[in-house]
């Protein structure tokens, strides 16, 4: 039996994101696909004193409908210094800054990045690296590509070899489950609800937002307020 989920990759995801990854075996990027504005590929939410602020990788889009998100250059490097400052800033006075800090502070300010894909891999597997999860992270590139939404989706799963495939709940809109049932894979829609609130700087409680609020706060106890990451 293995489990397989297909995503497209984020910028500093939130912890459901990573709880999807560490409920599967294979977790295929899916980078693919077209580049969407205003979306969460290269940008995510921290909590400030003001309220959440959006930290944003500026990117190159030529057009509307002709760019993947592989594809897409980061625009600069001026963005890598503010976001670390940003995040020092806000998160300084939080439990676990400075253990967290020794590790993520070197991804801003050490190294460089020139396409959004890049940047957001490395992110994600120097997450998964301190959370302690070992789901395999591949690319939709590195295997054949289908036509057709589900299709694509199906065989995709189907070539990694899996067995069930891990669905996020937004999908329930265009998803043909029966293309699944079809190929002897199981589908099953993942779940988001139920997380617990943990002690957060800065007002009101918010889900919503970088898992890198989780670690700063928890830092190595980040697992207890999530479902399927173990620590």
């Amino acid at each position: 039996m293995k489990k397989v989920a297909i995503l497209q990759s984020n910028y500093i995801p939130w912890k459901g994101y990573f709880d999807m990854i560490a409920t599967v075996d294979e977790f295929i990027l899916y980078d693919d696909m077209q580049y969407t504005r205003r979306d969460w590929r290269n940008r995510n939410k921290i909590k400030t004193p003001q309220g959440a602020q959006w930290l944003t990788v500026p990117v190159q889009v030529k057009g509307k409908y002709d760019q993947k998100i592989k594809d897409t250059l980061i625009d600069g490097s001026d963005w890598a210094v503010a976001h670390w400052q940003a995040l020092a800033q806000n998160y300084r006075r939080a439990p676990h800054f400075d253990e967290v800090a020794i590790w993520l502070e070197p991804l801003y300010i050490a190294e460089s990045y020139t396409h959004i894909s890049q940047l957001n891999c490395r992110f994600i597997a120097a997450v998964c690296d301190y959370l302690g999860i070992t789901t395999k992270i591949s690319n939709s590139w590195d295997y054949q590509l289908i036509e057709g939404k589900t299709e694509r989706l199906a065989e995709l799963c189907a070539q990694a070899g899996g067995t069930e495939y891990i669905s996020g709940p937004s999908a329930r809109g265009y998803v043909e489950e029966s293309l699944f049932a079809d190929m002897n894979i199981k589908l099953t829609w993942f779940d988001y609800a139920g997380y617990p609130e943990y002690s957060q700087l800065w007002g009101d409680f918010a889900h919503g937002v970088t898992i890198l609020d989780l670690l700063f706060n928890c830092g190595k106890d980040a697992p207890r307020y999530m479902r399927y990451v173990r620590s």
